[in-house]
């Protein structure tokens, strides 16, 4: 006799994985935890049914085992957004349990809200570039927090720009400091040179791994794009064509106007507080470049400043439009054309 068809849903986390099993009719055949492993979740899934289709809420270590499950079983497996799971759930009360019934559930009726499993070389990009970006965010911060060491100690009227040799040199020569101050400002200086030279040294290394990806070699010729925004948008975006047009695009990269409207009152509400905020940042870079050594799109901006948009909303609208015409530009029939 055929196994009957179940929908699973599973609730990541580290050591263990609650379970739960559901039949087509909503019936609850299981749900209990197990081991944090492939061969175990098989084990006890496929003693009470033929599995159809399963969810786990996308998180740290889910990936790895949705592509293990899908690997070695030949499951049908989707990531879960876990806001929207717990906004569906409509209770207070937060457990394991309630969590596997949940997304087996939502399985099971086709409701689940998907997150794109990217490959292991595209997590693995990821991982490269966002350890990039922590690097430049140490470096930001140890230039704040030598800038407000100068200004508490009124160091000013400095020879030369911030950053420079020849700033570094006055400011190491400068006889204003107390030998405690002096101390820390040489820490704060050497720790800076140390971020610095980790994050070319990750530069580089990220240039000779991506050195054959065709897509970064694409993005690569187009103009206003470098090294940084040909990166993020791989790394985070993976596949342009699994998006269904521009604007699902432009809305994963949080380019999208925010409608706020009610009856007669139509407003917008800035952009939406969709996907990563630092390739928005990029973006919004790639835009600014545009707009002032591109003629096309310095055009268009040229005409939304006349009609008397402020140059904030401008240079959104410049990103809006130039990600929903990358869509198409990084599509493959266009590239076999």
């Amino acid at each position: 006799m055929a196994k009957i068809p179940v929908y699973v849903g599973l609730d990541y986390h580290e050591k263990v994985v609650q379970v739960c099993v559901m039949d087509f009719g909503g019936q609850i055949l299981l749900n209990r935890p197990c081991n944090n492993d492939w061969r175990a979740i098989v084990d006890l899934v496929e003693s009470r049914g033929r599995v159809v289709q399963a969810g786990i809420e996308s998180c740290c270590g889910a990936a790895n085992l949705a592509e293990e499950l899908v690997a070695k079983k030949g499951w049908l497996i989707n990531l879960a957004h876990p806001g929207y799971v717990g906004r569906m759930k409509l209770n207070p009360d937060k457990h394991d349990w309630g969590d596997a019934r949940m997304l087996a559930d939502l399985v099971r009726v086709g409701y689940l809200p998907r997150v794109w499993l990217a490959p292991q070389a595209i997590r693995d990009l990821r991982l490269l570039v966002r350890y990039r970006q922590q690097l430049v965010e140490a470096q930001r911060n140890a230039k704040l927090r030598i800038g407000a060491l100068l200004r508490e100690h009124r160091i000013r009227q400095a020879p030369a720009q911030r950053w420079t040799r020849v700033w570094r040199w006055w400011i190491q020569q400068h006889e204003g400091l107390t030998p405690h101050v002096r101390w820390v400002l040489d820490r704060q200086l050497a720790r800076l040179d140390e971020i610095v030279k980790e994050r070319r040294l990750t530069e580089t290394y990220l240039e000779k791994a991506t050195a054959d990806d065709p897509v970064i070699q694409d993005l690569m010729k187009l103009p206003g794009v470098g090294h940084v925004t040909a990166w993020l948008l791989r790394a985070e975006v993976g596949r342009f064509d699994r998006f269904r047009n521009g604007k699902q695009l432009s809305r994963f990269c949080g380019l999208t106007p925010r409608n706020a409207s009610s009856g007669l009152r139509q407003a917008d509400a800035g952009l939406i507080k969709a996907g990563n905020p630092v390739l928005r940042a990029v973006l919004i870079q790639a835009a600014h470049r545009l707009m002032r050594h591109h003629a096309g799109w310095a055009q268009l901006a040229e005409r939304l400043l006349r009609a008397g948009k402020p140059k904030s909303v401008v240079t959104a609208a410049v990103a809006n439009r130039w990600i929903r015409w990358l869509f198409h530009q990084m599509q493959p029939e266009r590239k076999t054309a």
